[in-house]
């Protein structure tokens, strides 16, 4: 066995929690240092967390020559210019979602990371869990029959004052936060980029899409339908209709270790058991994959520049009115 990567925590983020543990249980990874602004910050997280390093700026996480990877929790309007200069100090970053705002800066992110042969990735969890892959396997069987149509929600009512959230300066935004997924979910099933989106939005007190209701045309006849809010109670769930049949979700982007799915055939309603796993476990064994064995990570830096493409296009029909194509 090859010696375990070490990997750095890019700041104090919420998010790191889901994250540690499969870090520590993997015996192909060690959590060796977290950075965060104050060199006090970084030590109270670390004696709460047992990681051995505590550095007091990100400058210095990205200085240590130990660390071989970075993840990168940060803010969205931050996740650019870290992740860019994390490649150029020679690490490999897995990026939260979504890993950048605007087109020019994924350019960026792909001509470094070809630059410096380091691997980037974004951290869509689900996407590596052992229930999407079913899904794909069942909806490319032809079990559904001809792919129609693919809907989803992603809601939840955000509560938190000053979150990030809320704040359009930051990459705030109900699509970018939660939106993503129902959209990343449907250009993972289809195989392909939608032709035309339109969109809709109720804006909230600062700006944000508070509210947001997307569709989106495939080339091949399929349609999707979505919805994503910061007002609305936890909704999060997906429906493919084919010709021959239907298949529901209903945890679809945070599935548990018993998660089942309902495919539905005339009549006929079978509760499928989905197999289980780690829910982030996944995207950290897929960044040492590609790091130890040289694979194609399974989210490609091409995979979520699409994915940032069809969001854009879908907040300028919502700003526009008109629907966009691609």
């Amino acid at each position: 066995m090859s010696k375990p990567l070490n990997w750095g925590l890019l700041s104090t983020a919420r998010i790191n929690r889901a994250l540690i543990p499969p870090l520590n249980a993997s015996k192909r990874t060690r959590l060796l240092a977290v950075a965060s602004r104050s060199q006090s910050s970084a030590e109270a997280y670390a004696r709460e967390w047992k990681i051995p390093r505590a550095l007091g700026s990100y400058e210095a996480l990205l200085a240590d020559p130990e660390i071989d990877v970075v993840y990168n929790p940060l803010p969205n309007n931050l996740h650019a210019e870290w992740t860019v200069k994390a490649l150029r100090a020679g690490k490999h970053v897995l990026c939260e979602k979504p890993m950048t705002l605007t087109l020019t800066e994924m350019d960026e992110i792909i001509a470094t990371s070809r630059e410096t042969g380091k691997i980037v990735t974004e951290a869509f969890m689900y996407r590596h869990h052992p229930q999407t892959l079913k899904v794909k396997e069942i909806v490319e069987s032809g079990t559904l029959g001809q792919l129609q149509l693919i809907r989803g929600a992603f809601t939840f009512t955000l509560t938190r004052e000053g979150n990030y959230r809320s704040d359009p300066a930051m990459g705030g935004g109900s699509i970018w936060d939660v939106g993503c997924y129902p959209i990343s979910y449907v250009r993972t099933l289809v195989g392909a980029e939608p032709l035309e989106v339109f969109g809709w939005q109720v804006e909230g007190p600062s700006g944000i899409d508070e509210s947001f209701v997307g569709q989106m045309r495939f080339g091949n006849g399929v349609l999707a339908q979505f919805d994503c809010g910061f007002a609305s109670p936890l909704r999060s769930w997906m429906e493919i209709v084919g010709s021959e049949g239907t298949l529901y979700i209903p945890d679809p982007f945070k599935p548990n270790h018993k998660a089942t799915v309902t495919l539905t055939r005339g009549d006929q309603a079978e509760t499928l058991h989905m197999p289980g796993a780690d829910l982030y476990m996944g995207e950290v064994d897929d960044l040492c994959d590609a790091i130890e064995h040289g694979r194609t990570p399974r989210i490609t830096p091409a995979d979520s520049r699409a994915n940032l493409a069809t969001i854009l296009a879908l907040l300028e029909s919502a700003r526009t009115g008109k629907a966009i194509t691609l």
